[in-house]
């Protein structure tokens, strides 16, 4: 069974409109069922970063408790779908599948947020998750696939060259996840949306060119998930404007809804 979990979080951005992250989140969440839907609710204020490098870390701490709760709150054999907000939101999802084995993550991204607290140009959480979720030994960094990355600055080019971070296209995606499959081995599947291409996807913080078309996404997460039991997923970085051309708004929901299909599909 799929639940979802909304985490309408926008401290962990460092775009100038953050904040339409929370708006993206509660846009998707009124697309899905509410019996199977939790929000957790985020601080109002911006936060501090508390000396640790990271802007609104305070704010981020707390988000990660309750986002931590409420993921806890779920039965063992449910798989819990984080919609963000920024990418910041994942870390808690990728540490409730690290319960259940070895997590293979696919990171579906236009960018590779490798960076830490003291290379990162901007101090934004999202540029960071994933190096931390490595530093932190949630995911090793020889089972992280990275899809569609396209936006590295020199920081993190290096630490996924010497991490020996993976990279695949979109039609080898499932070789690359079947080549680190075993017995307590479980999938989780990030989606950033400034993976798809702006002519697709044109309400995220930072649209890069030349990215995935929809199709190329959906096939390599349908790839993924016939190499490796799902195990969580995440979809994240929606920030559509309040003045968005409805038509535009339409067509972006019908896209997220899709990946959610893709994601959420028995």
């Amino acid at each position: 069974m799929r639940r979802f979990t909304v985490v309408p979080q926008w401290q962990g951005s460092g775009a100038a409109r953050a904040m339409r992250l929370q708006q993206g989140a509660e846009a998707i969440a009124a697309d899905l069922p509410g019996r199977a839907t939790d929000i957790v609710e985020v601080p109002l204020e911006a936060g501090d970063a508390e000396g640790t490098g990271i802007h609104r870390f305070s704010s981020i701490r707390l988000t990660r408790e309750r986002t931590e709760k409420s993921l806890a709150g779920l039965e063992d054999g449910e798989v819990a779908i984080v919609i963000g907000g920024d990418c910041g939101v994942e870390f808690a999802g990728v540490e409730r599948a690290a319960r259940r084995g070895r997590v293979v993550l696919l990171w579906a991204d236009a960018h590779a947020d490798l960076n830490t607290a003291e290379t990162s140009p901007s101090g934004a959480y999202h540029g960071m998750v994933l190096r931390d979720m490595i530093d932190s030994g949630l995911v090793a960094s020889a089972d992280v696939v990275m899809l569609g990355v396209r936006a590295l600055d020199d920081a993190e080019a290096e630490a996924a060259e010497r991490l020996g971070v993976d990279t695949a296209t979109a039609n080898a995606v499932g070789a690359a996840i079947a080549a680190r499959a075993g017995d307590d081995a479980v999938l989780y599947v990030h989606i950033d949306l400034d993976v798809l291409d702006p002519s697709i996807m044109a309400s995220v913080g930072f649209a890069e060119p030349f990215g995935l078309s929809l199709d190329e996404l959906l096939g390599a997460v349908r790839d993924a998930r016939a190499a490796l039991p799902l195990g969580g997923a995440g979809v994240t970085e929606y920030a559509p404007a309040a003045d968005a051309d409805p038509e535009l708004l339409a067509d972006e929901s019908a896209t997220i809804l899709r990946v959610i299909a893709a994601l959420s599909a028995d």
